[in-house]
């Protein structure tokens, strides 16, 4: 695995590879590696010929100063953790190498999407995410980009951006890869006490139950997020929110492809989640 802090460095070996007609897949981290991360190697490697993997912790997603500080990460391991998931090649740039002249989000950044549920609670992330995987596309250019079903609005928002560059990249979704009691892997469950990681999993299990709800025909929202949210506090957690909404769009709906969101703090941690719906 070739490992490079350096954009230009980076770029030169992608269009080598690039050169010998060889597909290119990006996998964006923050680092802090865990099994979900492997995951999404493990199908970009399904997906294309070379597989490169960032490792940038983007100041601008983070709301909170105490997040960004405590963000698990560690460099070393992570890039022992891909040399054993077999990437090509690391990107694990500085901000001033990510960034030379200042974070830019594009014009056409897909405000619509980036205003509700994540966006709304953490007002400028989006914004943070489009500038690091615009830059991101910039240096790498792939062929197809890996991304969570976790981060199910990121996903959305990241799409439109790809559709719209000439010529576009290609996004291919993983499923979110969960621990046995259902809680969905993150970086920051390693911030989580014993205690804390037990009441943590009733985040999904509250998005389950809203959508077996929905499932078996109930469709007052009101009462199905306003539920959601009572029980997440009863259960230990503090909610952002619980919202129902269409998959392609996350306009709120009652009918059609649905799907189910969640987002509460447990001590310090701040948890996301969904749960399709059908």
């Amino acid at each position: 695995m070739r490992t490079f802090k350096e954009a230009n460095a980076t770029r030169a070996q992608i269009t080598a590879w690039r050169d010998a007609h060889e597909k290119i897949a990006l996998v964006p981290t923050m680092g802090g590696l865990h099994a979900g991360h492997l995951a999404l190697i493990a199908r970009a490697r399904e997906a294309a010929d070379r597989v490169v993997v960032s490792v940038f912790v983007n100041r601008m997603q983070f709301d909170s100063a105490d997040d960004y500080e405590n963000y698990p990460g560690d460099l070393d391991c992570d890039l022992e953790a891909l040399r054993a998931a077999a990437a090509d090649l690391a990107f694990a740039p500085t901000a001033e190498e990510m960034f030379p002249g200042g974070a830019v989000t594009p014009a056409a950044f897909e405000h619509s999407l980036a205003n509700t549920l994540e966006g709304e609670s953490r007002p400028g992330h989006f914004a943070g995410v489009v500038a690091a995987v615009t830059r991101l596309f910039e240096v790498c250019e792939p062929d197809v980009a890996v991304f969570g079903e976790k981060d199910y609005q990121q996903l959305l928002i990241v799409r439109k951006l790809a559709a719209g560059l000439k010529p576009p990249v290609e996004i291919i979704d993983a499923p979110t890869v969960r621990d046995a009691d259902g809680l969905a892997l993150s970086s920051r469950n390693a911030r989580l006490g014993d205690e804390e990681r037990s009441r943590a999993r009733a985040l999904h299990q509250t998005l389950n139950e809203v959508a077996k709800r929905l499932e078996e025909g109930e469709r007052d929202l009101n009462a199905l997020e306003s539920d959601g949210e009572r029980r997440l506090k009863t259960l230990g957690l503090n909610p952002d929110y619980v919202a129902v909404r269409r998959r392609d769009d996350l306009q709120r709906a009652s009918d059609g492809a649905l799907i189910v969101l969640g987002a509460a703090h447990i001590g310090a941690v701040r948890l996301i989640d969904n749960v399709k719906v059908g």
